[in-house]
């Protein structure tokens, strides 16, 4: 989708995107722990049936932590849904709660929203954050993310933060 009134706004420096990293980084922490609880749930469910064999572990969570084949898909299926959480909230509207906040929005120079793809590969390159160090010395607010997606953060006005007021949205 395409907003083209969101293609003039200036791009937003590392500060502003700091802050809108620190209230997103608390919703990471919320979606990490609710699908914690989801995947020890079904865990639980599956050794509860017979389904997963207990192998002389006591507690179903020393089974899941002792045995690395089900620890790694436990911590794969967690790294999945946070990473969701980006990739559905910068491709649908580009913006997350905490850039909401702070007015940003994430899309192509011309407007356009990111696809999914370009923000699975936008999370990628962010290399957990690291990537926004590059704003420090690139003179153009272009985070390593950025560059390599081709897109920009860009600081909304008080009106085109407004939900309500987005046609491509």
């Amino acid at each position: 989708m395409s907003n083209s009134e969101h293609a003039n706004f200036p791009r937003a420096g590392f500060f502003r995107r700091l802050g809108a990293i620190v209230y997103d980084l608390l919703l990471a922490v919320a979606v990490y722990m609710i699908a914690g609880a989801i995947g020890f749930g079904v865990f639980t469910a599956l050794s509860s049936s017979g389904l997963l064999a207990m192998n002389g572990f006591e507690h179903v969570s020393d089974l899941l932590n002792g045995t690395p084949l089900y620890k790694g898909l436990y911590q794969l299926w967690i790294a999945l849904c946070v990473g969701l959480f980006y990739i559905l909230f910068w491709s649908y509207g580009g913006q997350t709660l905490g850039m909401r906040a702070w007015r940003l929005k994430i899309q192509h120079p011309n407007g356009q929203s990111l696809s999914m793809i370009t923000a699975a590969a936008r999370l990628v390159w962010s290399l957990l954050g690291i990537g926004n160090l590059w704003i420090l010395i690139n003179g153009d607010k272009l985070a390593l993310q950025d560059m390599m997606t081709r897109s920009e953060v860009v600081v909304l006005s008080k009106e085109a933060n407004q939900l309500r007021n987005w046609r491509g949205v």
